[in-house]
């Protein structure tokens, strides 16, 4: 699944860690949404059409967090 950077960076933001706990975050977001953010809405749609199409293990492979060494 290709994730743009800006839907990868909509994931990172809300994602708990697992996919079915990002799905319902984001449908919760979406739900905050008032009519003039209609470009988040319309990214959201997108990440959210995509994660339904995915797997768990497809998105545990996801880049999502960065590698940091302390």
């Amino acid at each position: 699944m290709n994730f743009t950077g800006k839907e990868l960076m909509l994931m990172m933001i809300y994602s708990p860690g697992t996919r079915p706990g990002l799905i319902e975050a984001l449908k919760n977001m979406r739900g905050e949404l008032t009519k003039s953010e209609r470009s988040l809405r319309a990214l959201t749609d997108s990440v959210l059409g995509k994660l339904e199409k995915m797997t768990d293990k497809e998105f545990e492979e996801l880049p999502l967090y960065p590698d940091i060494d302390p």
